[in-house]
């Protein structure tokens, strides 16, 4: 039996390859396999009980019909409140828009900033989330690849920056802190990108959902810098700071795009969910008490598996600064055991039952890239941490 014809696009569509390998982990769990999980990015919390409290309450006073497109205006208030207090700028409740999670806003954020088929440019860090590019060519726009470098702490130069600045240049998409990283890009190159954007004219997404998990100095926003809120399109969320990833609720805010984003909305999702739009407000004004221990937890975490990995022969880890996430370079395990990639490496560890994540999974290698990592998730409890660093250890020795 035959079937009409898959489009390309859909054929060619990437994915976020965390959950194709937690499919892997999955099964190999059901055929009883022990797997120590390293590979999927969300807090290992439970959503604060003020929160849930906030849905229930909601539900019961029967809050499920639809909403507003950008959302009940009441989430939108919490959301500006939040922003202007977090980033230290005046945004105001008609600036905001709410969707069932910030994801959608990657690719909200390309349609309204480019045209298909035109060649209308993209430019997205190298590693990062797959969603940038897979999005980016979805939406028949060009992906260029800005390199993240170890050496600059996995931020990127600001020469390879304008060398890939060109007059079709729409987006530059910032991620910080970044995933899958943990890099966080400082005021001072903050402040030399914003220039760039207002001298060449095109849009910054600044993919902000690990602001509040920072652990050395301060966070800083590109929309703080001057003049380039207006020109920002700026995104957050609840899932990874408020523990609330299956929640689905991210917001995004801008002064010009807010409508055309909403209208976007409309066309997709048609509104975020209600009863957590109402929960938002709740998360978002307070306490924030749980999501500071969070935070605490995973620096302790962070610090530990820094510290088991470095002291693997052939690893080299450098401490993150924002997110849950470690980037090992792995170039001498590589050597040690004769492997080329990181991800014959993943292969290899998860037959000793460790899961992790290979460079390849977060966007195409840069030709003539020589390093090679390997990402570790440190949302997991401090036990599983130590259990499959030591494995891992068993497999690359110690230093």
């Amino acid at each position: 039996m035959t079937t009409p014809s898959i489009s390309r696009r859909t054929q060619g569509l990437g994915t976020e390859n965390a959950f194709e390998v937690l499919a892997e982990v999955n099964k190999l769990k059901r055929e009883g396999k022990d797997v120590v999980s390293f590979c999927i990015g969300q807090p290992d919390f439970g959503t604060p009980n003020h929160i849930r409290e906030a849905a229930i309450e909601a539900i019961k006073a029967g809050k499920s019909g639809y909403t507003d497109s950008a959302g009940i205006l009441e989430a939108r208030e919490a959301v500006a409140r939040y922003f202007s207090r977090t980033r230290g700028i005046e945004v105001k409740a008609q600036d905001v828009v709410i969707a069932n999670g910030a994801k959608p806003f990657i690719g909200y954020a390309i349609a309204c900033a480019t045209d298909p088929g035109i060649g209308d440019e993209v430019i997205c860090p190298v590693p990062g989330y797959p969603i940038y590019q897979s999005q980016v060519v979805a939406h028949g726009a060009t992906a260029v690849g800005l390199p993240l470098s170890e050496e600059k702490k996995f931020s990127f130069d600001l020469d390879d920056l304008r060398a890939r600045i060109s007059p079709r240049t729409r987006l530059l998409i910032l991620n910080t802190p970044h995933n899958p990283t943990g890099g966080v890009i400082g005021r001072s190159d903050l402040e030399e990108i914003g220039a760039l954007a207002k001298k060449h004219d095109f849009w910054i997404y600044a993919d902000e959902v690990y602001s509040q998990i920072i652990y050395d100095g301060k966070f800083e926003s590109i929309a703080s810098v001057e003049g380039m809120y207006e020109r920002t399109i700026l995104s957050d969320g609840a899932s990874k700071s408020y523990a609330m990833p299956g929640w689905r609720l991210g917001f995004a805010a801008n002064p010009s795009l807010a409508p055309h984003l909403a209208r976007w909305v409309t066309n997709t999702e048609s509104c975020a969910n209600h009863m957590t739009q109402h929960a938002i407000i709740r998360a978002l004004d307070g306490p924030h008490d749980d999501t500071h221990a969070m935070v605490a937890e995973f620096k302790r975490r962070r610090d530990v598996m820094v510290r088991l990995l470095n002291e693997m022969d052939g690893v080299s880890c450098q401490m993150p600064a924002g997110a849950f996430y470690a980037y090992p370079n792995m170039n001498g395990a590589l050597k040690k055991l004769n492997l080329r990639s990181a991800e014959q490496l993943r292969q290899m560890l998860l037959k000793e039952g460790v899961a992790v994540l290979a460079d390849h999974h977060f966007g195409r290698r840069e030709p003539g890239e020589k390093n090679h990592y390997i990402r570790l998730s440190y949302c997991t409890s401090m036990e599983n941490i130590e259990k499959g660093l030591a494995r891992m250890k068993g497999v690359l020795g110690a230093k």
